[in-house]
């Protein structure tokens, strides 16, 4: 049995769906419009650049949803997935997770995009495991807009990959390979850990990188 870890946004999805999901807020009328958009898009660029703040940036993102009533926070999720997500789903993107799947292989998706907006994501991939952004609730289930525990980011990836791992009795020498799929400089952690990383859809950087080292370069997302 081989182990497959998946980066979800550039690498499953064509598309970042932190950001998007900070623009269907603006679309929703959630959120302050432009002003929203303006510092949603310096938070992106931020990640781009490897120089995010991600605890600030949870704070800021979960901001537009979280005062909310639960329920009418999770309708918004729904639309998101039928509106945003379903529609730049890929086939080529499905059909390599459904390889695994099929082979048997340990498959999970491990993102730094919070397990609020990721959940629905994972699911719609048909990956059982889920490795995101904690987020802290208080004793009513509400997000605080803080960060529960070690967030999958960066080396942090690796952490929660480890713990995880542990808490089924695996180990990384447990399985004949173990592999990594990334489009980003940021998860660099882990692609370095992995016995064989996958540079998907990659960034000029991470592309750079994998020529480098020699590493496999997979394009998904490619127009035939």
């Amino acid at each position: 049995m081989k182990l497959a870890l998946f980066d979800l946004d550039g690498t499953l999805l064509p598309t970042d769906s932190d950001h998007a999901f900070g623009e269907f807020m603006v679309t929703l009328g959630w959120v302050e419009g432009e002003a929203w958009r303006q510092r949603n898009d310096a938070f992106f660029a931020q990640y781009q650049a490897g120089t995010l703040n991600l605890a600030e940036y949870v704070a800021f993102t979960t901001s537009a949803w979280r005062d909310r009533p639960m329920a009418e926070a999770e309708a918004a999720r729904q639309c998101f997935m039928r509106e945003v997500i379903d529609p730049v789903l890929r086939d080529t993107a499905r059909r390599l997770v459904n390889r695994h799947l099929e082979a048997g292989d340990l498959v999970a998706v491990v993102t730094a995009t919070n397990e609020f907006v990721t959940r629905p994501i994972a699911q719609a991939f048909g990956v059982p495991h889920l490795l995101a952004v904690d987020l802290e609730r208080d004793a009513q289930g509400r997000a605080t807009g803080r960060i529960e525990g070690i967030p999958t980011f960066r080396e942090g990836k690796v952490t929660r990959v480890e713990a995880w791992l542990a808490g089924q009795g695996h180990g990384w020498d447990d399985f004949e390979d173990v592999l990594f799929y990334s489009d980003s400089t940021n998860d660099l952690p882990l692609l370095e850990k992995v016995r064989s990383p996958v540079a998907t859809n990659p960034t000029p950087a991470l592309a750079s990188i994998a020529q480098e080292r020699g590493w496999p370069i997979l394009n998904l997302f490619e127009t035939p």
